[in-house]
């Protein structure tokens, strides 16, 4: 977002603020017409386009979304699940379906790290809960790590999608545009800005805030991304975690074509 607040970018944007899950929930609604969309989102919303080469996705440990346990993962039978995240949910039932151990039972939680684990063996948290959770008392799993363990592949948590019909109102190359904006964000200088704004909002350090924007997340829809999120639908699909996914679709640009 680093153009829309800090650039030019937001002249021709009204922007909002909200969870990617709310984000598709106004997408399907018609109420907005570009999101960052958990990848989840794209298996129920139908006739979006998907701005190319540009996710939120992990290559190695992502740290912010983690299953915290009680127990030794064989011996979960219970897991509690943040309500905020429609992907991290499916790709805890892949995980336990194809690779932990089929048969636990799900219940849908407030990410509320106490009280999940009062009643559950486990409980996933993401975001600014997970980073804060002090993985010294826990059992935790990174479930990133887990899936590229697994499979090989990266994982893809979230992308920006447009609606199909909102596409004909559009001018310019909103590629180019959210591209430009995502590289812009990365410089080291704006890092820097992001570090120091929002380690005092989350209680670490801006070293910690740099390294998890820097070194655990990745910001590419490249090809191994594409695999990796195509492969998450079809484990996905087959374990009844998410519907079948439609063909991904995207929004066509001066440098990246539909497929």
């Amino acid at each position: 977002m680093w153009d829309f607040e800090h650039g030019s970018a937001a002249v021709d944007f009204d922007i909002s603020y909200t969870l990617p899950s709310a984000c598709a929930a106004e997408l399907q609604a018609g109420r907005a017409d570009i999101g960052i969309i958990p990848a989840a989102a794209y298996t129920q919303i139908p006739d979006l386009a998907i701005l190319p080469g540009i996710a939120i996705a992990a290559r190695r440990p992502v740290r912010s979304i983690l299953l915290v346990s009680k127990v030794p993962i064989e011996k979960i039978r219970s897991v509690a699940l943040d309500t905020s995240s429609m992907t991290s949910v499916a790709l805890t039932k892949v995980l336990f379906e194809r690779w932990l151990g089929p048969g636990r039972a799900f219940t849908p939680m407030a990410p509320n790290l106490d009280a999940m684990l009062l009643e559950h063996d486990a409980g996933l948290v993401i975001g600014d809960t997970a980073l804060q959770v002090d993985r010294t008392c826990y059992l935790t799993v990174d479930l990133a790590e887990e899936w590229i363990r697994f499979t090989g592949k990266p994982f893809v948590f979230a992308f920006w999608a447009v609606r199909r019909a909102a596409l004909a109102e559009s001018s310019g190359d909103l590629a180019a545009i959210f591209q430009a904006s995502r590289d812009h964000g990365l410089e080291p200088a704006s890092m820097d800005s992001i570090a120091r704004e929002w380690s005092g909002r989350l209680r670490l350090s801006e070293g910690e805030v740099r390294s998890y924007l820097t070194e655990n997340i990745h910001y590419q829809l490249d090809r191994g991304c594409l695999e990796g999120l195509q492969l998450f639908y079809r484990y996905a699909a087959e374990c009844g975690a998410l519907p079948p996914a439609p063909p991904l679709q995207f929004v066509e640009s001066a440098k990246f074509a539909t497929t």
